[in-house]
């Protein structure tokens, strides 16, 4: 595929609209070249294994690694972000949620070879904001093994991160929008630099609801919606580890956020 040369300055929704999977990778290639050799590599280790774990997954008309880059590629260029171990962790924000046995047991995307031989790795309780403990009872748990596996290979403060971006099984006697909320609000009480990570989850979900097709557009924009408060509230405050303009421009995304969930969810009714 031939990709113009002017990649970089194009909006994401235009690349994606245009040029699919095949530009967006292109242009988080562009946003990590002036890294070093060593951290572009970890940076495309945690591409490859993000696609690999979501490689059947689609999002809408899309394959689901689209929105992974978008995420990453949002907070290195809008954002500014160039702590290595928070785009990892971008990259990889879904994978414990959506993939967790598969990233315990699966294959590696470099070798065609299981993650160490496929046995449940102890990482500790990364969702406490502690540091891994010794194992124990946890090895049976799903998400604290495949959080183990992150942490083996990208570190713990990646797995902590990931940890809090992570929803925690539904608790069927409660709604499921409010447990959401509350679980958002309170793991990104503890972790700023999640918040970032979070925030830009966000805007693509909710700045990008009306790329959505279907009875998702709507329920995507109810389930939103209440979050735009909890989220500028977050981002203002002194810790998160912002400049002020990237500040305001997320305040700015999320206002454009609400406009759409007006506009999705707020039409009069039509009269018979």
């Amino acid at each position: 595929m031939d990709l113009p040369p002017y990649l970089a300055t194009m909006p994401m929704h235009a690349i994606t609209e245009m040029h699919g999977e095949a530009g967006l990778r292109e242009r988080f290639r562009l946003e990590i070249e002036e890294y070093g050799d060593e951290e572009r590599q970890r940076l495309d280790e945690a591409l490859e294994l993000a696609a690999w774990l979501h490689r059947d997954d689609r999002r809408s008309r899309e394959p689901y690694v689209n929105h992974l880059l978008r995420v990453a590629i949002r907070m290195l260029h809008h954002y500014q972000v160039r702590d290595v171990d928070v785009i990892v962790a971008g990259l990889l924000h879904d994978a414990v949620e959506d993939h967790p046995a598969e990233l315990v047991d699966g294959g590696d995307p470099r070798s065609g070879g299981e993650l160490g031989g496929g046995e449940p790795r102890s990482g500790g309780d990364f969702r406490s904001g502690g540091e891994p403990s010794s194992g124990g009872d946890d090895v049976e748990d799903p998400t604290d093994a495949a959080l183990g596996v992150l942490a083996e290979r990208f570190g713990a403060r990646v797995a902590r991160l990931v940890a809090a971006v992570t929803n925690p099984p539904w608790d069927p006697g409660r709604d499921r929008y409010e447990q959401y909320r509350e679980h958002v609000a309170a793991s990104l009480e503890r972790e700023p630099w999640a918040r970032v990570i979070k925030v830009s989850d966000f805007t693509d979900n909710g700045v990008g609801v009306i790329h959505s097709v279907g009875p998702k557009v709507e329920s995507s924009a109810r389930k939103y919606r209440p979050l735009v408060p909890v989220y500028r509230d977050l981002v203002t405050r002194g810790d998160t580890p912002l400049s002020e303009p990237v500040k305001q421009h997320i305040l700015d995304q999320l206002d454009l956020a609400e406009q759409r969930f007006s506009a999705i969810l707020d039409q009069p009714a039509h009269p018979a």
